[in-house]
């Protein structure tokens, strides 16, 4: 993955970064014209400076910037008297922060046929995404994703502790008796979820509302819950499926 690509999949995690690239050299120098490194509030993670002490020196003060308020800084190093290297030469480094934004976070219950199409298709948009299921060999069926995390759990609703105020749920389980604790315990924690979606019929829809308000749900609560979930587009294939949840999905989005 080149420096690009990694700058785009932690924007798509919300992490933000600096990018570094070597901007003018003079004399001797143990990196190149336009080499670039990407660094974190943790770590190198991406390109590279030429190693040794000018680059530690590069990805301690991109750090720094990640700390503070400034977003671009040029730096002309001299790398005997300000690095304290044996090298006679000068490096300029330009240092740019990329701040991500928030990540649209989005938890997925259940692994199954629908699932399988739908998480492939949201992946490539900026956002994380949870997936539940209590099946491990669903889980498995996944292709590796930069922003997806699979978690086998005991019970869908142990999921429900990874939600935040802002999390867009969908839950596509094996049908409304497993779909209800997790409506259930989600609504009680986070009352104020922006989207709750369930696959599912209008005849199911009417079950559920009716069970939740047996679980104390409030009315108001019970209105946000969209089922079936998806646009009345498509057929009843889950690629189309996917598509009809993509599409209801970015028209909502805040």
């Amino acid at each position: 993955m080149n420096i690009w690509e990694k700058i785009i999949a932690l924007q798509r995690q919300g992490i933000d970064s600096v990018v570094i690239t070597i901007a003018s050299a003079r004399g001797s120098v143990p990196g190149e014209m336009g080499a670039k490194a990407l660094v974190t509030a943790q770590e190198l993670v991406a390109g590279n400076l030429g190693g040794g002490k000018i680059e530690a020196k590069a990805i301690s003060h991109a750090q720094e910037i990640l700390r503070g308020t400034e977003a671009c800084s040029l730096q002309l190093w001299n790398l005997q008297r300000d690095v304290g290297m044996t090298c006679g030469g000068e490096m300029g480094l330009l240092f740019e922060k990329i701040t991500a934004a928030p990540p649209w976070h989005l938890a997925i219950f259940g692994a199954g046929h629908v699932s399988q199409a739908l998480v492939p298709v949201l992946a490539t948009l900026a956002c994380q995404i949870d997936v539940f299921d209590v099946r491990p060999a669903w889980l498995a069926k996944f292709p590796p994703l930069e922003n997806v995390a699979l978690h086998h759990v005991l019970n869908f609703e142990d999921g429900v502790a990874r939600l935040t105020d802002s999390t867009f749920l969908l839950a596509i389980t094996q049908g409304h008796s497993t779909d209800r604790p997790v409506l259930r315990d989600a609504l009680k924690r986070f009352p104020s979820l922006p989207f709750i979606g369930v696959i599912g019929s209008a005849s199911k829809r009417a079950v559920l509302l009716n069970e939740l308000k047996q679980d104390g749900i409030s009315a108001r609560q019970l209105e946000k819950i969209i089922c079936p979930l998806g646009l009345p587009i498509g057929r009843n294939d889950p690629a189309e499926i996917a598509i009809s949840i993509t599409a209801q999905l970015l028209s909502l989005r805040i």
